[in-house]
């Protein structure tokens, strides 16, 4: 009869925790970042928007995807979807500049008017706290994944909950990305 009780007492407490575990739990609208100048930006004023989060650099063979993400705004800017641009010199050195570099690099460039971010880690142990919450299934609720390289791309839905993931090789215009976009 002890051990009985013993073994409830231990599962009460076990499944005491799981709701305390779920309220814990952050979404994407919980974080507060800084812009490209450096202001916060919360990310709380994008709800009711699908929102994709992109890791850029400026000297990668990805860069040019920069141009797909200013089309991919444009064209679909009015239908509550925006992008974030999140610099990142994670990989071989590829952002190298200042954030003043950064935005002057893609506005002559790529002409890009969607919302840049300041520059941050995106991996290792100076690791962003968004980009922590987007890598880590344990607080973002849905899944693991690890930024493999630059233009990785994590797609939140409209309440802020991350809903998946595209690598960097995939083209802002990959069929996943447009139905997502395109689904009511």
């Amino acid at each position: 009869m002890k051990r009985f009780l013993i073994f409830s007492l231990l599962i009460t407490a076990i499944l005491q925790t799981f709701p305390v575990r779920a309220q814990q739990a952050k979404s994407f609208y919980d974080f507060t970042v800084k812009d490209i100048d450096g202001n916060g930006f919360n990310l709380s004023a994008l709800k009711g928007k699908k929102v994709l989060v992109v890791n850029t650099a400026s000297k990668c063979g990805f860069t040019p995807q920069y141009a797909d993400l200013e089309k991919l705004y444009i064209k679909y800017g009015n239908r509550n979807f925006v992008i974030i641009g999140f610099p990142a010199n994670n990989f071989k050195e590829q952002e190298p500049g200042t954030n003043e570099e950064i935005k002057n690099f893609c506005q002559a460039n790529y002409g890009v008017t969607f919302p840049m971010m300041s520059k941050i880690s995106v991996k290792g142990e100076n690791i962003d706290p968004l980009y922590q919450w987007l890598t880590t299934k344990a607080l973002n609720g849905v899944m693991d994944s690890e930024v493999s390289w630059n233009f990785q791309k994590y797609m939140i839905d409209e309440s802020g909950k991350l809903v998946d993931m595209v690598p960097p090789k995939e083209s802002p215009y990959s069929k996943k990305i447009i139905d997502w976009i395109e689904k009511n």
